[in-house]
């Protein structure tokens, strides 16, 4: 069964950052667009950021642009957001997909993906 598999959320202080994984199980992630997803209470679910099939080719929101960074490490089939001064606004459960439909481009759009790990909830607070 292909899965997404996610690590690396918890609580942190505003100013500190925090890095989530997303390993992949049955499915090879080298060539697939990825993208991090988000939900805040009570809110929709927020694209954040997205790798195309061609690592250069990536997206973010604009509340991340400049503090966030999506890169994908091929040897451990796994895509990394890496999220550095973090801020209360950041407070909401990430999810990352992944597509089996091979595109260079990044995709923002979350009905593009068919494959979404299981959350994992990222909290900043003083």
């Amino acid at each position: 069964q292909v899965k997404l598999l996610q690590s690396g959320g918890g609580l942190v202080q505003p100013g500190d950052q925090l890095t989530l994984s997303c390993r992949a199980q049955h499915l090879t992630l080298t060539f697939s667009p990825v993208a991090w997803f988000r939900q805040a209470p009570e809110k929709e679910r927020e694209f954040v950021a997205a790798v195309g099939g061609r690592d250069e080719n990536t997206a973010y929101t604009d509340s991340a642009k400049g503090r966030f960074t999506i890169s994908r490490e091929h040897a451990k089939n796994t895509v990394f957001l890496q999220m550095n001064d973090l801020n209360p606004a950041d407070t909401a459960v990430y999810y990352c997909a992944a597509s089996r439909t091979y595109v260079p481009n990044y995709v923002t759009n979350q009905s593009f993906y068919d494959i979404w790990g299981q959350g994992t909830q990222v909290a900043v607070s003083s």
